[in-house]
């Protein structure tokens, strides 16, 4: 199972940045703790020092599904920011989401058929009168290429299996292109409430729902003792 995802701090400012860096240390660690597979695909450094605006990750492993049901989302940091101290804003909002990844294109000389035809155009005897002109096309992609440079078929047939190749790579890297801009857009959609994960503290080390019930155990083992001195 693999899966690309990104984690961004949207047009948020500086802190949004640096809630990124924190927060991928964070992820990191947990996903080393869940054994799964990471690889760092691209990453946009941030402003400041350790910060980030944005980095893009491929996750590998059989519980990446169900890891990912935990983090998928908003995320918010709870507290000042350290780069304004006056700043009076204290909820720090940055987006974790699931890029659909691009099947990649398995270029095949098996995939290619040729058709040859006369050569077009002014070139002496042979060029007009021999089937020596190659028509080249990627069936996978419906894509073709027609080549006439040479007066040998089989010197335009490898020109063309060059060209045909060039042509369908340039697709490919069209898509990605097209492919990060939608990734781009996801900069935008970073939304505030509900957050799936909500930080405090510079250390990360606690979330407000890991302290909530730890406020509710104390709570609990307060009330014990209370009712073990009443029966006493």
């Amino acid at each position: 199972m693999e899966k690309l995802i990104q984690i961004t701090s949207g047009r948020g400012p500086l802190e949004c940045q640096w809630v990124v860096a924190k927060v991928l240390k964070v992820f990191l660690e947990e996903v080393k703790q869940e054994k799964i597979d990471y690889e760092i695909i691209h990453r946009q450094e941030g402003d400041e020092n350790l910060t980030l605006k944005s980095i893009t990750l491929l996750l590998k492993g059989k519980k990446v599904s169900l890891f990912l049901k935990n983090w998928v989302g908003t995320v918010a940091w709870t507290g000042k920011s350290t780069f304004r101290k006056l700043h009076k804003r204290s909820n720090w909002f940055i987006g974790i989401f699931e890029i659909e990844e691009l099947e990649t294109i398995d270029f095949n000389e098996k995939d290619i058929q040729f058709q040859t035809t006369r050569s077009q155009g002014s070139g002496g005897q042979n060029v007009n009168k021999v089937n020596t002109a190659v028509r080249a096309t990627h069936l996978p992609t419906g894509l073709s290429v027609f080549t006439q440079d040479s007066r040998s078929q089989l010197e335009n047939k490898k020109l063309s299996i060059t060209r045909l190749k060039e042509k369908v790579t340039a697709q490919y890297i069209q898509q990605l292109e097209r492919r990060m801009q939608e990734t781009w857009n996801n900069h935008l959609q970073v939304k505030r409430g509900s957050p799936v994960r909500t930080f405090s503290g510079t250390d990360f080390k606690k979330n407000h729902q890991d302290k909530s019930f730890k406020k509710q155990r104390n709570a609990l083992k307060n009330e014990l003792k209370n009712y073990k001195n009443d029966l006493n």
